[in-house]
Formats: C-alpha cells, structure tokens, sequence
C-alpha cells in the first residue's frame, strides 16, 4: 500500500511483516516494527525513532555513483538511504556515521537482515569528530581513507524550533543538538577525496544556511533540485549535490512535481508520472532526460 501524509512522506511503500518476522524468526523489541520498503528491502524501525520517509528516498535517488565507490552515510539513522544505494549498486561500500548507539546498532542488523553486511556497516560517533583516521579504522585499515561519496539527511530544526519531541531519539534526530548544518559541511569536506560529491536534503527555508555552509567548507553547490507536493504548493524540500573543491557553476533542475493538483483531496494521491519514473528508477536523471 502507498503511505501518504506529511509533505515528507509522498513515494514510499510500506507492508507489514508479521509473516516475515516469524519466518526469519527476526528479534523484535516492544519498540521496533519491521516493514518492506523499496527496492524490496526489509527494514527494522524503532517507533520512538523518525521512521522512513521520503526525504530519505529521494536523497539515494539523488546519488550518482559507481558500483566501486565509498560513501559516508553522516547521520545515518536505521541506515535506509545506505540500504537503498547499496542494493541498487550506485556504491561499493557504505559506512554510516551515527550519534546515537541504538541506531547505529539498528543500522548493522538491517544490513544483515537483507544480506548487505559486507557492504553496509556503522560505526557509532558524532559527525564533529569524524576524520579519515576513524573512516580507516571504521575499514578495517590502517592511516587515513578519503571518501568518494558524501550522504546527509541532516537535523533541520535549530534547537530553540519547534516543539520539543517526547521522545529523545526523534528530538537528536530532528534538532541540531550534535551538530548543526555546518558542522555536517565540515565533516563531508574533512572525508571527501578532491572532486569528490556531496549530497543533502534539506529544507528550502534554511537553503541559505546550507549554502553558505557549503562554500565555507570548499563545497560547491553543482545541482539543485527544488521538490514539490504538487504544482501550486511551495517546495516541501530540496536536493542538493556538491562537489569537493569544485569551481562555481550551478544547474539547477527542473522541479519535481510529486503529485498532480486535481488529486489533493483524495487520501490517496496518485504520482505524477514524472515521480513515478523517479520511484521505479529511484533516479532523479529523469528530471534532465529530453
């Protein structure tokens, strides 16, 4: 079935697993639920945790990789946008980067539980304190290793917004109490080889933060994709990919439209088409394709 809601949540597909999680006899606490997701992965989620979302599909459709390149999941949760670009092989290897002990353990029996442990692992530790020392030791390697590819579905609320959540795992996840936006820029640029990419979804009313971020830590902003719930709504997020220590030139894309105007109210919006290639391709090439 489509899950449908807040602007966050538009092209995700979730079933439920009780069948499954007695088949492969997977150990649940009172706080967790499994469910399938896209690209036919299984995905362990803590219910006082943020759960998967869109932001999170749309930021692995973003990536464009190779399948032998390393990425850095900065903030990586329960681990899905890892999950996601490992299956699809648009990377060779993913480490995740999480704050939070619980999650990076969660991240770790997410990618056993769909086979992808030797290419997805986690290590516990906060984004300000990560260097090409830690990503080396993270590998199993000695001296220093720089990144190919940077992932980031950072906090986006500063920590006097909004409300406060009464679970703490959702607060850390949604507020900048470990680190704000640039001190996520400034972890990506520590990590990254030269030419290396960087890619973030964040929200359009603090693009300015992110950008500014951005050229302060030698990351230049080379696409820009605004996302839209439909064609006369405001942009709910935007993606934005950089390149490490790039010359200045932007492109922005065509926006994307995730659902048509005539469909607002019924409670299950159908995709443009436009957003369904985007989901069956989980790419956002087909923005740019004549």
């Amino acid at each position: 079935q489509w899950i449908y809601g807040a602007e966050r949540f538009f092209l995700l597909r979730f079933h439920s697993l009780e069948d499954v999680v007695q088949r492969q006899n997977v150990a649940l606490s009172s706080q967790e639920r499994l469910d399938q997701v896209n690209e036919g992965l299984s995905l362990i989620q803590n219910k006082k945790g943020l759960t998967y979302g869109t932001d999170a599909f749309l930021l692995a459709a973003a990536v464009s990789g190779r399948p032998d390149a390393l990425c850095v999941d900065l903030g990586s949760g329960t681990g899905i946008v890892s999950l996601l670009l490992a299956q699809r092989k648009r990377v060779g290897r993913v480490v995740g980067v999480e704050v939070q002990p619980s999650f990076a353990s969660l991240m770790e029996r997410n990618a056993a539980l769909n086979g992808l442990e030797q290419s997805v692992s986690a290590v516990c530790a906060d984004v300000r304190e990560m260097t090409q020392a830690r990503l080396a030791e993270a590998l199993g390697k000695q001296g220093s290793v720089t990144a190919d590819v940077v992932v980031c579905n950072p906090p986006y609320m500063t920590c006097h917004s909004g409300a406060r959540n009464e679970s703490d795992e959702k607060y850390l996840a949604r507020h900048e109490v470990c680190g704000g936006v640039a001190d996520f820029c400034a972890a990506a640029a520590r990590l990254l080889r030269f030419g290396g990419r960087f890619y973030v979804v964040w929200r359009p009313d603090r693009l300015t933060d992110l950008l500014a971020a951005m050229r302060e830590h030698r990351l230049e902003p080379k696409r820009m994709t605004m996302v839209h719930a439909d064609a006369q709504s405001a942009p709910c997020m935007v993606l934005l990919e950089a390149r490490a220590g790039a010359a200045p030139s932007l492109t922005v894309t065509p926006p994307l439209i995730l659902h048509e105007v005539d469909s607002r109210k019924l409670s299950c919006r159908p995709l443009t088409p436009q957003a369904g290639a985007v989901y069956d391709s989980m790419s956002l090439d087909v923005l740019t394709e004549s």
